[in-house]
């Protein structure tokens, strides 16, 4: 039977029984759409998910830390008799640790692949409002910051420059300034920081009966008390970037090139001096931004070469990507079930007219007509079934996400709150559904069409 005839008959015949095969189509679009909208949360979470980590500039970074102290303690350890030599082997190939300095930082920046390379400043500080003292944490943003997404939705702006005397407010930290978070901005505060100076270098006996050893001479600094004004022309709602890259517990937040020009007692400094590596000052840990999230892992395997600790989000993601995909599936499993009971409404449907039909499956065979074009005519009503209640279950599908969306939004908005997207029907989802709906019909169609295939054409003819 050629495709012309066998569409033409199977259209005709799903048009004599109407409305049972509406309701049956209407069963799988329910299907359908119940698969397609769970889905589409899945796909839109994920989404949303990993739309806010890129922009926050979380994936295309990598955070170096100095291994120097790690070293140290190793180095010690390597001198107790009782390590064996394997231990000993491995020390002494060992890539030897670096200060993470001013030179490392240079060394950096001209990687392959490297658009910046900043260092994590952040320090205790006191911040005088209205005559009143806050002790709480400063820390330096740089000013790529502006377009990565972390400092999205707040009020106010953004630095106007890199050097500005300016200041964002973490919004907890604005509450305990004002009751009105909002009428800080354009007002000024005054940052009391203690600034580090370096101590003359001794000689003589001076240096030689300083701690007794020579370490000591020159190395050391003072604690100078210092204030700078600055204007707060933001209150942000977050924490950016969320602890990584000096940012996260800091309430205040300032230019780098600001922070940089401060020289703000750090932790590590302490570290320099009790080390003796206080000629050139070194940074807490270092934030190299890459261009692209796949050029990373070479980056990152540059670094180690280098002698130094680094962490990059990419592990962690794939956890992430794990978890997205065990929530479709599961989504997707729930689905079907829908689905699946639809099959069970075309199984019934074809049956019945395997029932009705049966003079008219006599004469198609007395015709001339063979078992295997009786098949071809059932299975071509169910797959008419499947791709119309395909079509119509994806528009539904997308019409409840759209609807969740809309409900969301709402909520969020009343509790000020930016919007989301949590549903999103990609191409590949439309037409795999589809797809899934004619196959589905296609396996409720066995059935039927082989039981219509075996039916006697004699009797069928007598049938009334």
């Amino acid at each position: 039977m050629k495709i012309g005839d066998l569409t033409e008959l199977a259209l005709r015949n799903l048009r004599e029984a109407i409305l049972r095969n509406s309701l049956t189509t209407l069963g799988v679009a329910v299907g359908v759409a119940s698969l397609v909208a769970m889905l589409s949360l899945g796909v839109g979470l994920q989404q949303f998910a990993s739309q806010r980590l890129a922009s926050s500039g979380l994936f295309n970074a990598v955070f170096v830390a100095s291994r120097y102290n790690a070293r140290n303690y190793e180095r010690s350890a390597n001198q107790d008799q009782n390590k064996n030599q394997n231990q000993k082997q491995n020390a002494a190939t060992a890539k030897p640790a670096r200060p993470l300095d001013e030179s490392a930082r240079v060394e950096m920046t001209r990687l392959p692949n490297v658009t910046e390379v900043y260092p994590e400043i952040r320090f205790m500080t006191e911040v005088r409002y209205a005559d009143k003292p806050y002790p709480t944490m400063v820390a330096g943003v740089p000013d790529s910051s502006r377009s990565d997404g972390a400092f999205d939705g707040m009020t106010g702006k953004f630095f106007s420059s890199s050097s500005a005397g300016e200041a964002i407010l973490q919004i907890a930290f604005a509450r305990e300034l004002s009751a009105q978070p909002a009428s800080l901005i354009g007002k000024d505060l005054i940052l009391r920081y203690a600034e580090r100076e370096a101590l003359p270098a001794q000689s003589g006996k001076a240096a030689q009966s300083s701690a007794g050893n020579t370490n000591s001479a020159g190395a050391g600094f003072s604690v100078v008390p210092h204030e700078k004004k600055l204007r707060i022309v933001g209150i942000v709602s977050t924490e950016p970037e969320g602890g990584f890259g000096g940012f996260g517990r800091s309430r205040v937040f300032i230019p780098l090139a600001v922070a940089e020009t401060l020289s703000a007692t750090q932790v590590n400094d302490l570290r320099d001096v009790l080390n003796g590596s206080n000629k050139t000052r070194s940074y807490g840990s270092l934030t190299v931004r890459v261009k692209s999230p796949t050029l990373v892992p070479p980056v990152e395997a540059a670094i180690k070469e280098m002698g130094f600790s680094t962490f990059s989000l990419l592990d962690t993601t794939r956890n992430l990507r794990l978890f997205f995909t065990v929530i479709d599936l599961l989504l997707g499993i729930f689905g079907s079930l829908a689905l699946v009971v639809a099959t069970l409404g075309i199984v019934n449907t074809l049956v019945m007219a395997i029932l009705e039909r049966r003079r008219e499956i006599g004469v198609f065979k007395a015709l001339g007509a063979d078992d295997r074009d009786i098949k071809q005519l059932f299975f071509a009503e169910a797959g008419v079934m499947g791709l119309a209640g395909g079509i119509a279950g994806v528009t539904l599908g997308w019409l409840i996400g759209k609807g969740l969306t809309w409900g969301t939004n709402i909520y969020l908005s009343r509790r000020n709150l930016p919007s989301v997207n949590i549903s999103s029907v990609p191409l590949w989802l439309a037409l795999g559904a589809v797809a899934f709906a004619i196959v589905v019909s296609l396996v409720a169609g066995l059935y039927p069409a082989s039981r219509a295939a075996r039916l006697n054409p004699v009797e069928a003819l007598r049938y009334e």
